[in-house]
């Protein structure tokens, strides 16, 4: 498993194009002005915002996970908890702590691949609905435009519903 916590020299969409080259994945660039929301980032490149990801960086004893889910709901941390048959003490990670374990990723940019991130990854099934979506790029001028099922196969997630009702 790859893992953007090791210092490798590359960094931000830089790295994630490599991983997605590497992986023969089709998708997608666009650069836009500095972004700081999933929503503003969906506004920026012209996309409806029902059809861009974020990426919600969890928390626990064992360690790192993520959740893949519409930027337009909530993540549910119990159906998360339950879908990991995680413990009462997985929570959102702290943006100190992004920072720190993921050096090579702007926070609130992370990238929507376990691989690359060396954590396991939760995909809302709402997601799967989408030809394309649109998700973050490592930092705050780009956007990555990728199917889905792209998403699957690079990270082979648990699949469910994470989102509040």
């Amino acid at each position: 498993m790859e893992d953007a916590r090791q210092e490798c020299g590359v960094h931000g969409v830089e790295a994630v194009i490599d991983f997605l080259e590497r992986h023969q994945a089709a998708y997608e660039v666009i650069e836009h002005r500095d972004t700081f929301a999933a929503t503003s980032e969906a506004r920026a490149s012209g996309t409806p915002p029902e059809r861009m990801a974020k990426t919600v960086l969890l928390h626990d004893h064992e360690g790192f996970g993520l959740a893949v889910i519409p930027a337009t709901e909530h993540l549910d941390l119990h159906k998360a908890r339950a879908l990991l048959d995680a413990s009462g003490h997985l929570r959102l990670a702290s943006e100190e702590e992004i920072e720190r374990e993921f050096p090579a990723f702007d926070v609130g940019a992370m990238p929507p691949f376990s691989a690359l991130l060396g954590a396991p990854e939760l995909l809302d099934r709402r997601l799967l609905a989408h030809h394309r979506i649109l998700c973050a790029g490592g930092d705050h001028r780009h956007t990555l435009e990728i199917s889905p099922h792209e998403l699957e196969r690079l990270g082979n997630p648990l699949v469910g519903d994470l989102c509040v009702d």
